[in-house]
């Protein structure tokens, strides 16, 4: 009966050491990034996540689609899915074009006279026209 509880012992220890080799180590795999959602703040800490990007002329953080007027394509009479955005500061416009990576500032030297920069010109005629070169680009109301 000896025999046969020691061998039982012996007989468990060898199985138990059998499992424990077969059984896989797991590994974990090296965590991925979270990107936290409205966490790509720009150099100015405007979210574009939120729908923000920076306004010189305003100095801070806007949503360009509100208290802004938009401005649709012109060109060749093709009709495009993208808008640009023009907005207003005493003798300054700031143009959001959707073209451009960053805005660009217009200027005009009195009241009814059209804003320009360069070979851009936005014209205050029924709404807005911009015009590039003397070519009408972008309209808006």
């Amino acid at each position: 009966m000896k025999k046969m509880f020691l061998f039982l012992i012996i007989a468990s220890i060898f199985s138990c050491a059998k499992k424990v080799s077969q059984e896989k180590v797991v590994t974990k795999e090296p965590q991925k990034e979270k990107v936290v959602v409205g966490g790509d703040s720009d150099s100015h800490g405007c979210k574009a996540s939120a729908g923000y990007t920076w306004s010189i002329l305003k100095k801070e953080c806007i949503r360009v689609f509100e208290n802004s007027t938009r401005l649709n394509h012109a060109e060749d009479g093709k009709t495009y899915s993208t808008v640009s955005y023009v907005i207003f500061d005493g003798d300054k416009a700031e143009l959001f074009l959707d073209t451009q990576k960053e805005s660009i500032i217009l200027e005009r030297k009195s009241e009814g006279d059209s804003w320009k920069k360069d070979d851009l010109e936005l014209i205050p005629w029924k709404g807005y026209v911009l015009k590039k070169g003397g070519k009408i680009i972008y309209t808006g109301e």
